[in-house]
This record gives structure tokens, C-alpha cells and sequence, in this order.
């Protein structure tokens, strides 16, 4: 809004500047730190995740056709995600004639380790033991469920050799 006492009018400030002044961009803090790269992945991603680690590789189609039953997703957004996913390196593409198909160069063990890593270490400082701990405490567990957990923290130690 142009205001009595003001030499320009903010638009034709914009102007001289060579701005579009209706569809500027947002002010941006000068010194904003772009937002690191996430190692985990996100809902979205995941969802493409699972497709690929079903099918061993796919194409962005195949992909979109996968998910269409239960989570429709434009053919696009599934590209962008799959650029995401190579750019994070959890998947690889190469050309198959016009089409780009894409196989996982990460499995889902290794993806749960890096997203639990994330978790352990913003959430329990670091300490897996405090993440079990908090996990054992805040679910309700059966019996069964209580006893693999002592078989498996058993089978541990006794591979460790530890008694």
C-alpha cells in the first residue's frame, strides 16, 4: 500500500528493479541455511520404497500403477520422489529404451537401521539400550512376545560368549 510521504509506490520500486511485483517470491532470511538432506525416509518415499523392494526394480509407471489401489499418486510425484530417492541413493535408474527403471540399491534391514539410528540418537541421546528400555516399558507386550525378547537378548549373549 502506497502511503502519503513515500517518494515510490512499493510496486513501481519492484519494477524499477526489474521484479515482477504480483508474483514475487516470498523474502527469504539472507543468511537461511538450506535444509540438510535427509537420510531417513519419508512417508512418501517409503510407500515407493515398498513397491521396488516387492518388485526388484520398476518403472515410475509400474510404480504409479502399484499404488494406485490404496494410495492414488500423480505420475509426476512419483517421478520427483524417485529423483528424490537417487539423489539420497536408495535407488539407481537406467534407461530401458524412453523409460527410466528404477531398483533399490538399499534393503528395507538397512533402511530401518538408518531410520532407528535417526531415532536413537534425537529422541534417546544416543543410547539404544534407553530406546529398548522406553519401548519394553511403554507397550503392552504378551507373554509370548516378553519371552522372544529373553531368547533373543539370551542368544546374544551366549554368541558374545558373555554369561
Amino acid at each position: 500500500m502506497f502511503r502519503p510521504g513515500q517518494d515510490v509506490e512499493p510496486s513501481a520500486k519492484a519494477a524499477e528493479a526489474g521484479e515482477d511485483p504480483v508474483h514475487r517470491a516470498p523474502t527469504e532470511e539472507k543468511n537461511a541455511m538450506p535444509k540438510p538432506k535427509s537420510d531417513v525416509l519419508t512417508e512418501a518415499e517409503q510407500r515407493i520404497m515398498r513397491v521396488l523392494w516387492e518388485k526388484g526394480e520398476a518403472s515410475v509407471r509400474d510404480v504409479t500403477d502399484a499404488l494406485e489401489p490404496t494410495y492414488p499418486v500423480a505420475y509426476n510425484t512419483v517421478l520427483t520422489l524417485l529423483r528424490i530417492l537417487t539423489d539420497k541413493d536408495y535407488v539407481v535408474p537406467r534407461q530401458d529404451g524412453r523409460a527410466f527403471i528404477y531398483k533399490p540399491t538399499v534393503s528395507r534391514a538397512e533402511a530401518r537401521s538408518r531410520a532407528l539410528r535417526k531415532v536413537v540418537s534425537t529422541f534417546f541421546e544416543g543410547s539404544p539400550t534407553a530406546l529398548a528400555q522406553h519401548l519394553i516399558r511403554s507397550e503392552t507386550l504378551s507373554t509370548d512376545e516378553l519371552q522372544a525378547l529373553k531368547d533373543e537378548l539370551d542368544s546374544i549373549s551366549l554368541e558374545d560368549g558373555n554369561d
